[in-house]
């Protein structure tokens, strides 16, 4: 194995886990790398009953640097055990990284489909596995497609989305246009070798809008992944205009600055793509940042995304990792053709101590009783009335009550021009997570649908990293307490009525210290 060169890269490799493991903003229950770096998850999927997650690996340092990609199974998508790395740089087309990519079945064949990167540009590399999955043969005809397209002054060129299409495949590669906007070039192929450029699946729009806001389209598209939502197949041009959509996502980047995942919701048929409506795919931003899904042995089409640090490089670095793959979610589509989302169930397998309270309407402040800690799933049901305000917080600490040193803050208000919104809304605030001044504290915000008045929310607390879903729109973000806060607290403004709060505390699905190596 290459030893370590990068000027970061002074940390013994025992020392790199022992930094990782002790650190107590590491999460527990979420997948992470045994230590060093990670981003992008890459070739989700189920073979053969078991669960694969690939992903972007830096075994060198919690720094972005040559790029592996690390690999773990897991029978049930949340217990993982960690596999050899698949894929590592050589001489040639990916000499300097194996970046993001797909796997896709080739007539029994598993084949991956990944970003070489060589001389500060990134093309097309195909390789094959054995039938575990675990040994990987780079095809000989690397780069697969040789250069970006001809003629198009592009921002950027990689990440894949691979598909069947009757006797063909269909690939979009991740790109942008000089001038104009993101897009998703279109490829055909016979074999996963050979690839006719066909063009721009779809081109946005980076002149609409405040490139400061949340749905800014950005000037290249990193991470597409294309997918029918609802009934049909990629591809069926039998496409209804109820029950069905075509799904393309992509976070959207510009000039190296990682911004937000979004999608489009529309109709994908022949060659192009057409675009209904953009919407947000998860409020915190890019700390769910290049999410990649598949459709597994059941017909769930589940996603995972990248839980990007919120803390200084050299905290990173200090830590000895970075980087948190987000637990599993199910997508599914809303009756407004939107995606509604929600952790895979088999996630409260690791529920423990359940503690039940309600119902029974809030008012002021209150710390709940039998109800703490850093490693937690809460499932609430509550009526708003509106003009209502209702706040959870968690990893609190300090004197209870308004003097609470350390505290993030989750907020649902109802409408009626509340919290400054005009519509009723789920609101992150980070103001008080951290006395730590360095860590990201910025408010997170989105609208949320309370029909009724009602409110179903599911918040997960793994150390640093939450996970919230508010009637299925989600919010993923990152807090960084320094007092070790565990508890947790409701308030209400208005009329709240809890109808219930169910409370467990979450295993952790590590049991020690793990090889960089296995």
């Amino acid at each position: 194995m290459t030893e370590l060169t990068h000027p970061l890269a002074t940390v013994p490799r025992d020392e790199l886990v022992a930094r990782a493991e002790a650190d107590p903003h590491r999460p527990r229950f979420h997948f992470v790398s045994p230590a060093g770096w990670l981003n992008d998850p890459n070739g989700v999927s189920q073979w053969n009953g078991t669960y694969h997650l690939f992903y972007q690996y830096n075994p060198e340092g919690a720094f972005h640097h040559r790029i592996l990609w690390g690999h773990a199974t897991s029978p049930d998508l949340v217990n993982w055990t960690d596999q050899p790395v698949a894929l590592e740089p050589s001489g040639g087309p990916d000499a300097d990284g194996c970046w993001s990519g797909v796997l896709v079945d080739d007539g029994g064949t598993p084949t991956l489909v990944y970003s070489g990167r060589h001389d500060g540009s990134e093309l097309p590399c195909v390789a094959v596995g054995t039938p575990d999955l675990l040994t990987w043969t780079k095809a000989p005809e690397n780069p697969v497609i040789p250069a970006p397209p001809a003629g198009v002054d592009i921002t950027a060129y990689r990440d894949h989305c691979v598909w069947r299409e009757g006797s063909r495949w269909r690939q979009l590669v991740g790109s942008g246009i000089r001038g104009r906007g993101g897009t998703a070039f279109l490829y055909d192929s016979a074999d996963l070798r050979h690839w006719d450029y066909i063009g721009p699946l779809f081109i946005g729009d980076a002149a609409s809008g405040d490139t400061a806001a949340t749905d800014w389209q950005g000037t290249m598209w990193e991470c597409v992944d294309l997918f029918r939502a609802g009934h049909g197949t990629l591809g069926d041009r039998t496409l209804g205009d109820q029950g069905a959509a075509d799904v393309l996502v992509f976070s959207a980047w510009h000039d190296g600055d990682t911004r937000h995942p979004l999608y489009w919701t529309g109709r994908y048929a022949g060659d192009s793509y057409t675009p209904r409506d953009l919407r947000r795919l998860d409020y915190g931003g890019r700390y769910f940042y290049a999410p990649q899904s598949f459709a597994d042995e059941s017909g769930r089409r589940v996603m995972f995304g990248w839980l990007q640090e919120g803390r200084t490089e050299a905290a990173m670095v200090e830590a000895g990792w970075s980087g948190v793959m987000s637990l599993p979610r199910v997508a599914t589509l809303g009756a407004e053709a939107d995606l509604a989302f929600a952790p895979v169930p088999e996630v409260e397998s690791l529920r423990r101590d359940h503690v039940r309270v309600g119902p029974r309407t809030l008012s002021g402040r209150e710390v709940l009783a039998g109800v703490c800690g850093n490693q937690l799933d809460l499932e609430l049901d509550l009526e708003l009335e509106p003009g209502s305000v209702f706040r959870l917080g968690v990893l609190s600490s300090g004197v209870p009550g308004p003097g609470f040193a350390e505290e993030t803050v989750i907020e649902i208000g109802h409408g009626a021009g509340t919290g400054g919104f005009s519509q009723s809304y789920l609101r992150l605030d980070r103001s008080r997570t951290s006395l730590d001044l360095s860590v990201d504290a910025d408010e997170k915000s989105g609208p949320v649908d309370l029909p009724g008045g009602r409110l179903h929310l599911r918040v997960l607390v793994d150390r640093s990293a939450l996970e919230i879903f508010a009637n299925g729109k989600p919010l993923t973000a990152r807090a960084y307490p320094t007092l070790g806060g565990e508890a947790v607290s409701l308030s209400a403004a208005g009329t709240v009525r809890l109808l219930g709060l169910d409370a467990w505390r979450m295993e952790g699905v590590f049991s020690g210290p793990r090889p960089l190596f296995p």
